[in-house]
């Protein structure tokens, strides 16, 4: 029987070994950064009545008792947008909830700050000064730190006919898949 070298024959080997205990080790690093991440309130209607063409993750300066009342769930920022004012950006108009055991109660929908940056401020204030551009708040969320980030829009509003359109190609892509399901 002939003699290996042993660490001809660890190599291989090694390097599976070690790959797939890296693997365990940042699935479960994943994991328990999307353990955190919760959907607190989400804009649907956005995406249907405004033409999205870009994003941007924003932190939100809230009192005490406004977060509780987020971590219990209650907010809406379907009838809010978010406006520049001042050289400071403003959320407008988002609801959230009063906390019943709060000593000192928020006020409901008061207009709150959000953080951005001095250049992401500027380049959203260039979109706004574009005709028909305006901001709106996609979703709000806590992020895997437990922070609370709101997702605004740059978008543009869209016409009757662009709303009819865009209805009939998400018909169609339903119409598709499932021709594709029942044919396979």
């Amino acid at each position: 029987m002939p003699e290996y070298d042993r660490a001809s024959l660890r190599g291989p080997v090694d390097t599976v070994l070690r790959m797939s205990y890296l693997i365990r080790i940042m699935a479960k690093k994943q994991t328990a950064e999307e353990k955190n991440y919760k959907v607190i309130a989400e804009n649907r209607r956005a995406r249907y009545d405004y033409a999205i063409e870009s994003d941007l993750e924003c932190g939100v300066l809230l009192h005490g008792s406004e977060v509780k009342s987020l971590r219990t769930g209650g907010s809406n920022i379907a009838e809010s947008y978010a406006a520049v004012e001042a050289n400071e950006l403003w959320l407008v108009n988002s609801y959230i909830a009063p906390y019943q055991q709060a000593m000192f109660p928020h006020e409901e929908r008061r207009r709150r700050k959000l953080l951005v940056s001095k250049r992401e401020l500027s380049k959203l204030w260039q979109a706004t000064g574009r005709e028909g551009m305006t901001l709106v708040p996609l979703v709000m969320y806590f992020n895997h730190k437990g922070r609370v980030k709101i997702k605004i829009g740059i978008a543009k509003g869209k016409k009757n006919h662009d709303k009819r359109a865009s209805d009939a190609k998400r018909d169609w892509n339903r119409q598709k898949s499932r021709l594709l399901r029942h044919n396979s």
